[in-house]
């Protein structure tokens, strides 16, 4: 009964309980309504012949007493069923409760009001009649039962009183007149309701305390109730005293752990709950020793730690992350090759290399059962299906998916993770979504690994090493987790636009695969099996019949786009897919067939056209094959001359590589003029100036080399190039022309753009020969080994 004399009343502060003769000459003369005013208290139980002052703060609460002082000073005094509910209504109010006469009213200084109330009666609340600006209600009072008159009942109420008096002279912070007013407390009634008002129970007890009819029952219960807080009073004087003959000022904080902990013990606190769950998922954890050890060390001293420190947040939140993380849970992988086989021709036309990859890697990992797994990297332009085909691995494989977008990433904590005992720390992305998929073999995607940056926070890319080196992620270290996790089970594929981006060391680590931009014929089957098909459902018209026909996609791709994928194809598709929901919603006729005439109507005039390239013939022009980061494109290249001292003059947003091309391409002219045919005269009296256009395009690489040179040829010997052709090389200043990258990529651009032939060097032939047959048919390609070649055949 630590609580004695002290218990939280309504919305009040702790205030005290008032002992007073039970009998009161004025009872007698009491008439009980049969409605009353009901006053609702949060806190506590009012019981008969007792004395409690309340604080009440509620307008209704204020309202009732003020209403009640004013007529016969009489109110219903009832729990809430629920003390934290602020406006209780009719459902949350308890049916048995004590009706009270008003002794005092005081009005406090700070707006509330105090009020001594004196419990008289109990009641049955038979229903509530008004509810504003109080509650009223209909009550029945109920006759206090009898007392028995025997020795059994006699011992029962002696050992109620020593019971409360053990409690008393137990607990230090109550006043030893206590036990004198207990001991002089005569009638029994008072001395229960006196002691059930006292004792510190839960408020339900106390309720079903006031509501026992039957006097044994009420004693039996009282006596349990003063038994649990006797041995709790026990215990914490049992815990105090072993713990004082053990400190000294420094073990002071131990001292209060320890009393924490045998309170919360005996209490069964939220927080202990919720550490035995921990420890039980502990239990079941297929985890390294290691980690097994860390977790036990840490949830013992998080046992002895008060819950409002700051540390303990942390410690919970770190140990509730490794619990999270799947240690040794796994996937079934599925090896069945021909399933994976269909699944990739399914979402991704093509690839054929690509897709032979990944079955080669699954029929390794078939046979032998166990293989350090390679870190492919997806390298081509952007729109080519690069992030969607690691979608479609892990779909082939039967494994979680799981995609980290790296663009942009410039801490390296991003990573490896924060020291947990820093503000706001969290784990690296890679254990954050190892944890959310709930398994430690998933496939996962690190999208644009060639837009890693790096600053004073340190640099991601190098952090990227560990995680992606096959000989060392076994062991990656997160700094958060403080562990080590292994990552060789998973499956990591980057994606990347530009390999050059990429810091070397990371480059080294990583299986190089190209994926090179759509030929027209491909970029017409995919939007036939798949962007259709995705749009048409997209925009509600699954179920509209209407026909899309191969000319007017291929219309579409050539003359509103110009890329190596096909997002922007998608986008185009769109468009038209909104133009006929429009007409299909606003009950238009939908025509039946998507024509050349209904694209050119909704999406405008044609964006790209092959009319530039049949007007651009003439002395001094040439077009180069370049590659750019979304994919192959055409380079016009200008040359011109005027009267001047041979001075070379270059324009259109050249690199450095660039411009030394050029200067070789015109070194190499002045060299071989005689061989070539130009005047040696027009050599010493005319300046030669190179223009590109475009030029706020930025633009470097040397295949431009022999593009440039023919241009500058063509514009000394006065003779047009050979119109349909285009070509890509570099040039040497030995007259050698060498092979170039990005073959298919250019190659693909040349055919978009209607070119007929394409001059290459001879040792390009094999790039050309891995392009499918179909995608070029209708190209002429001349593979060259020097410079006159390329003029005698490009100059007519």
């Amino acid at each position: 009964m630590s609580k004695f004399f002290f218990d939280s009343r309504e919305d009040a502060d702790f205030l005290p309980i008032i002992p007073m003769n039970e009998h009161d000459e004025n009872d007698k003369n009491i008439v009980y309504p049969d409605n009353a005013i009901i006053l609702p208290l949060r806190n506590t139980v009012l019981f008969p012949n007792v004395v409690i002052p309340i604080t009440v703060g509620r307008e209704k609460s204020i309202n009732a007493v003020n209403d009640a002082y004013r007529n016969d000073k009489l109110i219903g005094v009832v729990a809430q069923t629920d003390a934290g509910i602020e406006e209780p209504t009719v459902a949350d109010l308890a049916q048995i409760g004590t009706i009270a006469k008003i002794v005092k009213l005081i009005k406090m200084p700070d707006g509330g009001t105090t009020v001594i109330i004196q419990g008289k009666k109990r009641f049955e609340l038979k229903e509530i009649t008004q509810e504003e600006p109080y509650f009223r209600g209909n009550i029945l009072t109920l006759e206090e039962p009898e007392f028995p008159d025997n020795e059994n009942f006699n011992a029962h109420i002696s050992s109620i009183k020593d019971l409360a008096t053990q409690i008393i002279q137990l607990s230090p912070n109550m006043p030893p007149e206590a036990a004198v007013i207990l001991q002089n407390i005569e009638h029994n009634s008072f001395l229960l309701n006196f002691i059930s008002s006292n004792i510190a129970a839960e408020l339900s007890e106390k309720q079903s305390l006031l509501a026992y009819n039957s006097i044994e029952s009420k004693v039996s219960k009282l006596i349990a109730l003063l038994h649990k807080e006797l041995n709790f009073v026990e215990l914490k004087n049992k815990v105090t005293n072993k713990a004082k003959g053990e400190i000294d000022k420094q073990q002071r904080e131990y001292f209060l752990q320890q009393q924490l902990k045998s309170i919360k013990e005996e209490l069964g606190s939220d927080n202990d709950r919720e550490l035995n769950e921990m420890r039980k998922k502990a239990e079941a954890k297929k985890w390294p020793q290691t980690a097994a050890d860390l977790f036990n060390f840490q949830i013992a001293k998080l046992e002895r730690m008060h819950p409002g420190t700051p540390d303990y947040s942390v410690m919970f939140n770190h140990l509730d992350f490794m619990l999270s993380l799947p240690w040794d849970e796994h996937t079934q992988d599925n090896y069945n090759l021909n399933n994976a086989r269909k699944v990739l021709d399914n979402d991704h036309f093509g690839m054929k290399k690509i897709k032979e990859r990944i079955l080669e890697y699954l029929a390794v990992l078939k046979l032998k059962g166990d293989m350090k797994s390679p870190i492919l990297c997806f390298v081509g332009p952007p729109g080519i299906g690069k992030t969607s085909l690691g979608k479609s691995i892990a779909h082939a494989v039967g494994r979680k998916y799981v995609r980290i977008s790296l663009g942009g990433l410039h801490d390296e904590s991003e990573i490896r993770g924060h020291r947990k005992t820093y503000i706001g720390a969290m784990p690296g992305r890679i254990l954050q979504n190892i944890k959310k998929v709930h398994t430690s073999n998933p496939v996962i995607i690190l999208d644009e690994i060639d837009k890693v940056g790096s600053d004073f926070r340190g640099d991601p890319s190098s952090a990227m090493l560990e995680v992606l080196d096959p000989e060392q992620n076994s062991q990656f270290y997160d700094n958060y987790l403080e562990l080590e996790y292994d990552l060789s089970k998973v499956l990591f594929i980057a994606t990347a636009n530009n390999l050059q981006n990429i810091q070397p060391a990371l480059r080294d680590r990583l299986e190089i695969i190209d994926l090179s931009g759509y030929a027209i014929e491909e970029k017409l089957e995919i939007a036939k099996r798949h962007l259709i098909p995705k749009q048409k459902e997209a925009h509600g018209l699954k179920e509209l019949k209407f026909k899309f026909p191969d000319r007017a996609v291929q219309y579409l791709i050539t003359s509103y786009t110009r890329e190596s994928g096909v997002r922007e194809l998608d986008r185009q598709i769109a468009s038209i897919m909104r133009n006929i929901a429009k007409m299909y919603a606003t009950e238009e006729t939908v025509p039946p067939v998507v024509t050349v005439e209904m694209i050119r109507e909704i999406l405008g005039n044609e964006r790209y056209t092959n009319e530039i390239y049949r007007n651009a013939n003439m002395p001094g022009v040439a077009v180069g094959l370049a590659w750019t980061y979304v994919g192959g494109d055409i380079l016009f290249i200008e040359a011109l001359l005027s009267k001047g001292k041979s001075e070379l003059k270059l324009t259109g947003n050249l690199g450095e590589v660039m411009k030394e091309s050029a200067s070789t391409a015109l070194t190499y002219i002045k060299a071989n003029a005689e061989k070539i045919g130009i005047l040696a005269e027009d050599l010493e009296t005319k300046n030669v100036h190179i223009h590109i256009p475009e030029g706020a395009v930025p633009k470097d690489g040397p295949s431009a080399g022999i593009t440039m040179m023919t241009a500058i040829a063509s514009a000394y010997l006065g003779r047009k190039v050979k119109s349909h052709l285009a070509m890509t090389g570099e040039i040497t200043l030995r007259g050698q022309v060498l092979p170039v990258g990005g073959i298919k990529e250019k190659v693909l651009a040349a055919k978009r753009a209607g070119i007929k032939e394409i001059i290459l060097c001879y040792l390009n032939e094999k790039d050309v020969q891995e392009i499918e047959p179909a995608f070029i048919k209708g190209i002429k390609f001349v593979y060259v080994k020097t410079m006159q070649e390329v003029l005698d055949i490009a100059i007519t």
